[in-house]
């Protein structure tokens, strides 16, 4: 499959989705021919400018050079191309410049930006959130000068956030921003693992940074969001400097910078102390970016091993010509193995946009918030399993390789490399299996996995009549996942106890997911028999899956306690 056939697969996705047919009654002039003409021409912009830029940008890296970090030399005019032809706003307003099209659809043309090269993605991913936060939340003129820059990639914007002593435990922030007599605030830190922090692809960058105010109390409840722009509106420094560039594992060709700032000029964005809820606007779809690097990257991969298979001739009878390695029963297995886990996240993503558009533009507050409870209960699963599907079936494509995998000569390497940061950053796995159980079982009481379950009984309804036997047993992985979430809603109490299974439950909850996802290639698959193949696995392999993960939630405490450090 390559990048038009994953265009194909897009769309077929979207149609079958009951949410992304509501978002298109909504969206005036959106039809299929209009997001055939979106998707085609994102994959042709991904295969012919971004995809050339991987390897190199790998090899060629980051430096800093007096004192400003200098990028591979081929992402300047790449940069120029690609936000000039508009692609930041793909969903963004139109008001200040966006397309104004739907999330779901940025989500199809993303896991094909990411797929061509993540590390130049990561840049505009940034650059576009930021416009979100600032539209929701930024005074006039600032709402509308810098999200018209941003969008037009003429300047560039970063999430800054983690400091050395507070990556997840953002309560323990300790950059400050005071002001001045004439009402300038002012900020003072440091801040680290901030993804192009410094570049030289624009000549200003806007810092969308947490800080503590004044006396403000501790925890995140002190913390208020600032645009800190790395020059002044004249130009000038602004006390903003890349001290150092970490030395990565992967993503050579993007900067990830220890950040210093000395008194530097910031824009309040918001209320006060209120900065942590206000940059939620800008960490949901960081969070969802970070679901389609992973699509991206898996689709990459099993598109290779899929080729390579085939071409490579290995095996058979001593006295025949050697047969194509795909011809093996266990080289079968790996690639329908990793095919299921690639298709099914790129369908649960593009669901997952749909959701999300519903949950900001449906006309009824009601089904605004239905959508909003929806989501928040699926972005920690989008983003955990985004990351760990990329890393996964980049290393079956190596396995399927074999050692011509472990080197430079094919760019799957590469793909391990960079997808290994994904359940790392915007929140790391421990972090999205606590969010899910905390906030969405616990303190939502389960609204969005209410919802969830009925959105997915209304597609096994449907799948009924054709495909009955795969319909109950996606019936009875959800119906194993909710009364493990009942299970686990009964051990509030026993807080430490349940938070042992919360992992458990995060993977539980992918089961659920991919035997839905799984139902629905069955049902669009038609003639495409390795699709439907992928389906029935994905299923199959969801229903011994969700047994795995409630047996771990019952794993006695006395098995992890000895791992706690005393003293």
């Amino acid at each position: 499959m390559g990048f038009s056939e994953q265009v194909n697969l897009s769309l077929r996705l979207l149609d079958a989705s009951p949410a992304w047919h509501r978002v298109c009654e909504l969206a005036e002039g959106l039809d299929e021919d209009l997001s055939r003409q979106v998707v085609l021409a994102a994959a042709d912009i991904s295969e012919n400018l971004l995809l050339p830029l991987n390897g190199p940008a790998d090899a060629a890296g980051c430096r800093i050079e007096n004192g400003r970090v200098k990028v591979p030399d081929a992402y300047h005019a790449a940069w120029a191309g690609f936000a000039g032809d508009g692609w930041l706003g793909i969903d963004a307003p139109e008001d200040l410049g966006g397309q104004g099209l739907p999330l779901a659809l940025q989500a199809a043309c993303q896991m094909l930006f990411d797929r061509a090269a993540i590390a130049f993605g990561m840049l505009g991913g940034a650059t576009r959130s930021a416009v979100f936060v600032l539209d929701a939340h930024a005074e006039e003129p600032h709402r509308s000068l810098w999200s018209e820059k941003l969008l037009t990639g003429e300047w560039s914007a970063t999430i800054c956030i983690s400091e050395p002593d507070a990556g997840s435990d953002l309560g323990r922030v300790r950059t400050k921003a005071e002001q001045g007599a004439d009402g300038t605030w002012r900020v003072t830190g440091n801040k680290c693992w901030i993804s192009y922090g410094d570049h030289d692809m624009t000549p200003r960058i806007g810092h969308m940074l947490l800080a503590r105010t004044g006396d403000a109390a501790s925890g995140t409840r002190g913390l208020s969001l600032f645009l800190v722009p790395n020059t002044t509106d004249d130009g000038a420094p602004n006390g903003v400097t890349a001290e150092r560039l970490e030395e990565k594992l992967g993503l050579h060709g993007s900067p990830t910078c220890v950040m210093r700032f000395e008194e530097a000029e910031a824009i309040l964005i918001g209320k006060l102390n209120n900065g942590l809820p206000q940059l939620f606007a800008m960490i949901e779809r960081m969070r969802i970016l970070t679901g389609c690097q992973g699509a991206g990257l898996a689709l990459a991969s099993l598109d290779l091993a899929l080729a390579y298979a085939a071409e490579r001739k290995q095996g058979g009878a001593p006295a025949e010509p050697p047969v194509p390695i795909n011809r093996h029963a266990d080289v079968q297995r790996q690639l329908a193995e990793m095919a299921s886990r690639s298709y099914c996240l790129q369908a649960f993503l593009l669901e997952l946009g749909a959701v999300l558009d519903l949950s900001a533009k449906h006309p009824d507050a009601a089904v605004r918030a239905e959508n909003a409870d929806l989501a928040a209960f699926l972005l920690p699963i989008a983003k955990n399993f985004g990351g760990f599907t990329g890393f996964d079936t980049a290393s079956r494509a190596i396995q399927i390789f074999g050692g011509a995998g472990y080197t430079r000569e094919w760019p799957v390497e590469q793909y391990l490399r960079d997808a290994r940061i994904l359940t790392i950053y915007e929140g790391a796995t421990g972090m999205q299996a606590l969010d899910l159980l905390h906030r969405r079982l616990w303190k939502d009481e389960g609204k969005g996995l209410k919802i969830f379950a009925e959105r997915m009984r209304a597609d096994i309804a449907a799948a009924e009549a054709a495909h009955g036997g795969y319909a109950a047993q996606t019936e009875s992985v959800l119906s194993r996942f909710l009364a493990l979430g009942v299970s686990l809603t009964e051990q509030q109490a026993e807080r430490a106890k349940a938070e042992y299974g919360a992992d458990a439950f995060l993977n539980a909850a992918w089961s659920a997911i991919s035997a839905w996802m799984g139902l629905r290639l069955i049902t669009v698959a038609d003639d495409n028999a390795q699709l439907a193949a992928a389906g029935r696995l994905r299923i199959r392999e969801a229903d011994i899956a969700i047994g795995e993960s409630v047996a771990r939630t019952q794993i006695p405490a006395d098995c992890f306690e000895a791992f706690r450090e005393e003293g």
